[in-house]
């Protein structure tokens, strides 16, 4: 079995989904790999990842929605805000979604569905700089 691993960088504008997918399938051509699994991890606590909608935009606006309404800033009772009134939301928001996602490979391919993307999903308003490792492993 074979094993590549990879990091890419994205660079956030703040609170949003940014796609990933390219990028993911950058690395398993890279990796040779055929048959198999990618797994990719963000390494941040204040951002995740998220499968999506990857046709019609409305939907991620939908779900950046539901999540501000879901865990808003500025409740009162948050302890965590050194960072500002979006930092203890951020940590909730990553904690309810996933840092990992794990896509089977087939035939050199992401078994993605036919409107599924992979997405970084950014909890805080200011822009960062986020790092993913993607795993790849398998055959060739």
């Amino acid at each position: 079995m074979k094993t590549y691993a990879a990091q890419i960088q994205v660079e956030t504008r703040g609170k949003g989904t940014y796609c990933l997918t390219g990028e993911v399938e950058r690395v398993l051509k890279d990796s040779g790999v055929r048959q198999g699994t990618v797994t990719v991890f963000v390494k941040h606590t204040s951002a995740s990842l998220v499968l999506m909608e990857n046709a019609d935009p409305t939907a991620r606006r939908d779900l950046e929605e539901f999540f501000e309404r879901l865990v808003p800033e500025d409740t009162e009772y948050f302890i965590h805000t050194y960072e500002g009134p979006d930092d203890m939301p951020s940590h909730i928001r990553m904690a309810l979604t996933r840092s990992s996602e794990v896509i089977p490979v087939i035939r050199g391919t992401m078994a993605l569905g036919t409107w599924q993307g992979i997405y970084l999903f950014e909890h805080r308003r200011a822009p960062h700089v986020r790092n993913c490792v993607v795993m790849v492993m398998g055959e060739e």
